[in-house]
């Protein structure tokens, strides 16, 4: 009996963990560069988006890469970042913060498209 109440007690902490995992607000960027844009300028965008991270406190993660689907559904878009965020506040001070907006003067000359998607993460 006390084998299974611990095992009992285990899963409903267990369970009751996993439904107060917060919830984070994903904000998806994903990139289409001009088709003159060097590599040097492309280079030149990935560093400045990675380094918001590090520059605005309320970017919780930061994530990026390049397609490598072999689907080719991409519609020329090369670049994808995933961010997250604790709150819709936090979000709108990462768009109107003064270092987002120098990102977006180095990537403005060199981008052709941009999609952009936010969700709240489900788990």
């Amino acid at each position: 009996m006390k084998k299974i109440l611990a095992l009992l007690f285990a899963l409903i902490c267990f369970t009751g963990f996993a439904e107060t995992t917060p919830k984070e607000l994903r904000h998806i960027v994903t990139l289409k560069f001009k088709s003159d844009a060097t590599a040097e300028q492309i280079k030149k965008v990935e560093g400045a988006f990675r380094e918001l991270k590090n520059k605005i406190p309320e970017v919780v993660s930061l994530e990026w890469g390049t397609n490598i689907s072999s689907e080719q559904r991409n519609k020329g878009f090369t670049h994808c970042f995933i961010l997250s965020f604790a709150s819709e506040k936090n979000l709108k001070t990462y768009a109107d913060s003064a270092e987002h907006k120098a990102f977006v003067a180095i990537l403005r000359p060199v981008m052709d498209d941009v999609f952009v998607f936010d969700f709240w993460s489900q788990h």
